[in-house]
This record gives C-alpha cells, sequence and structure tokens, in this order.
C-alpha cells in the first residue's frame, strides 16, 4: 500500500517503467491489472496463462499445468489488453504476447477494443491492429478492430515491438523457396 492508502505505483515497486512512461503518458491504477491480481496473476502469470490457452510459441518450459484461470474468469480479451496495458511494467515480450492474443481465434472486435479504451491501451492495441492488417489484409477482424479504436499518434521509435515480432516468417516452404508469414497466435484447440 502507498501513503494514501492504495496500491503502490507499479513503477514505485521496481525501477522497471511501466509501458505508459515509455510511451511518454502516465500509468493509471489498473483495474484490469487489480482483476488479474485478484486471481494471482502478475505480469509473469498473464504470460504463462496466455501459453496455457495456445500461445506455444513463447512456452518457456516454466508454465504450470494447472490452468492460472478460467476464459469465465479472466476471457481471452481481457488477457490481451492486460498484455498490452500501459500500466504494465515494460516488457516487449508481454507486448508479443498480448499481439498474439489479440489474435485468438474467437475473439470479437468490439470485445477487444472496448476493455483497450478503458485501459488507455488503445495505442498499443492499435499498433497490433495495424500490423494485423499489413500481414493479414484479407482478415475481416483486423479492420473491424480497428474501427472500434480511435485514431492515436505514432508511438515512439522503439517502444512498440516492431511489427515482424508478431509474425513468424519463413523464407523456405515444401515448394522451395519463398516467403511464407503467418500471424502468431493462439492454437484454437487451447483449453
Amino acid at each position: 500500500m502507498d501513503a494514501r492508502g492504495g496500491c503502490p505505483h507499479p513503477s514505485s515497486v521496481d525501477a522497471t517503467p511501466t509501458l505508459a512512461e515509455k510511451l511518454g503518458t502516465t500509468a493509471h491504477l489498473s483495474p484490469l491489472l487489480r482483476k488479474a491480481a485478484r486471481l494471482g496473476l502478475d505480469a509473469a502469470a498473464l504470460r504463462a496463462l496466455a501459453v496455457q490457452r495456445g500461445c506455444r510459441h513463447y512456452e518457456t518450459g516454466h508454465e504450470p499445468a494447472t490452468p492460472l484461470a478460467t476464459r469465465e474468469e479472466f476471457s481471452d480479451e481481457e488477457l490481451a489488453v492486460a498484455l498490452l496495458c500501459p500500466a504494465l511494467a515494460y516488457e516487449p515480450h508481454n507486448l508479443r504476447c498480448g499481439a498474439a492474443m489479440s489474435g485468438a481465434p474467437d475473439n470479437q472486435p468490439r470485445r477487444l477494443a472496448f476493455p483497450a479504451r478503458c485501459e488507455r491501451a488503445e495505442l498499443p492495441l492499435r499498433h497490433v491492429g495495424e500490423a494485423g492488417r499489413h500481414y493479414e489484409p484479407d482478415n475481416p477482424f483486423w479492420a473491424e478492430l480497428l474501427a472500434h479504436l480511435p485514431a492515436t499518434p505514432s508511438p515512439p521509435s522503439g517502444v512498440l515491438p516492431h511489427p515482424t515480432r508478431y509474425v513468424a516468417m519463413t523464407g523456405f516452404t515444401r515448394l522451395g523457396p519463398g516467403l511464407v508469414v503467418r500471424w502468431i497466435r493462439p492454437e484454437k484447440a487451447a483449453a
């Protein structure tokens, strides 16, 4: 607790700046991160939950076998926004996991955009959405998501991951040389 009896400011707990600070804004007391904390989910647990829900690309081998939270307790949309939340300590790995969870197969653009607005995460989510639209131009999800988000300024250079960090690319296929790009997202069959 801080001197006012509230939760400590995220950057007062350790020296790691928040994403908000890196973006040049102020961090707020996040209702979504408070909900996650009530479920026992800190930043590491949020990343582990993303892996449990199918983000195998980010697996470390240290994720618990028992689900950390059900989708009823903490939806995929909430998980995506929590990982992109500017009040969270700055960690590019969180942002990449948040981008993957943003593209979860059953996500609804409106249900993703609403908590992003409440959490002041429009800028990172818009960055993800623009990358999604670039790499998956035929997927209407990204255009619909962007339509639900307000225009935002460009992020400071180097703060958000380069859009290529949200995709898997291969330069060689069964048919020979050729670039294949695939958005990194949770596997649909994940628990």
